[in-house]
């Protein structure tokens, strides 16, 4: 990820750890996979547009986003299997 400020915000050390601490939300991405899929998306298409992260970082920022919905279709069909 980009180290430099170079036309960043002010904090964008503080913005990544706030997409990262989404993307660990077991909760939220449990209660409403779709909605919370979707506010990762526009975090991290939000962190590139800002310069805070690279066109390499967006492509895995957006497979972890892509993974964390996944996970939570994977865990509803278990939970709805042992029903």
């Amino acid at each position: 990820m980009k180290s430099s400020t170079t036309g960043t915000p002010a904090n964008p050390t503080k913005d990544l750890i706030h997409w990262q601490a989404m993307l660990a939300d077991r909760s939220a991405l449990i209660a409403r996979p779709g909605a919370h899929h979707k506010a990762l998306l526009i975090g991290a298409r939000a962190l590139y547009t800002n310069k805070v992260i690279d066109s390499d970082d967006l492509c895995d920022l957006l497979e972890l986003a892509d993974g964390a919905l996944a996970f939570a279709v994977e865990w509803m069909l278990d939970v709805n299997s042992d029903e």
